[in-house]
């Protein structure tokens, strides 16, 4: 059993919340629901749980989700997850202590997502700086200058999202696909264009040329 202050705990964690860009609303309820829990079985350094009771307290309606978040509230270092296959068990919790915002857990987790949001904005690819990176890369590629600024123009003016409704996460990627689909045109119309060159040469009559013009 630890010895932890229920308010400077919550105060701490909030805190915490406040600061962590990765998290949304479910991510804290169900927060609060596992600490209830670990409330009720008077904060045990190891508790066990029912998927069932959490998702009730937490007023998380799907599996996936309260699957997606849970694992990344571990993923964190909120708590430490684990899962258990067995019904009648139940996966197990472990709970950190976040009684100060000065804390060892909470530098700790600071500093990890600091790393993250700069490691972020460095491989940040959701689209290229401009015009020049796009050339460049396709030039890479081995690929005309015309095709990369037909590519940036066409993904510039839909606001760099698929099919004009879903966000690039990579436009490397996205460069690629549209390079490949590139390839596959210019086949097709090389294959069409050899098809009506031999069709032209083939005639589908006897010709009599006995027969007077």
């Amino acid at each position: 059993m630890q010895n932890v202050n229920f308010i400077k705990h919550l105060k701490g964690v909030f805190y915490q919340f406040s600061k962590d860009y990765r998290l949304n609303p479910t991510h804290i309820s169900l927060y609060v629901a596992l600490f209830q829990i670990w409330n009720n079985n008077r904060f045990l350094e190891e508790f066990y749980i029912n998927r069932e009771e959490v998702m009730r307290f937490s007023k998380i309606g799907s599996k996936s989700t309260y699957h997606k978040c849970i694992k990344e509230l571990s993923h964190w270092k909120y708590i430490i997850y684990y899962p258990s296959h067995n019904p009648y068990k139940g996966s197990k919790i472990k709970m950190f202590k976040f009684e100060t915002s000065t804390g060892q857990a909470l530098v700790s987790i600071n500093k990890h997502i600091q790393t993250n949001r700069n490691n972020k904005n460095i491989n940040k690819l959701d689209q290229p700086k401009n015009e020049k990176e796009v050339v460049v890369f396709f030039e890479k590629e081995k690929w005309p200058i015309i095709e990369a600024q037909k590519f940036f123009n066409h993904y510039q003016g839909i606001g760099w999202k698929v099919g004009g409704k879903t966000k690039i996460v990579n436009w490397q990627a996205t460069a690629k696909n549209w390079i490949i689909k590139a390839e596959e045109i210019k086949n097709k119309e090389t294959q069409k264009s050899v098809s009506q060159n031999q069709d032209n040469l083939k005639t589908s009559k006897n010709k009599n040329y006995n027969e007077p013009l």
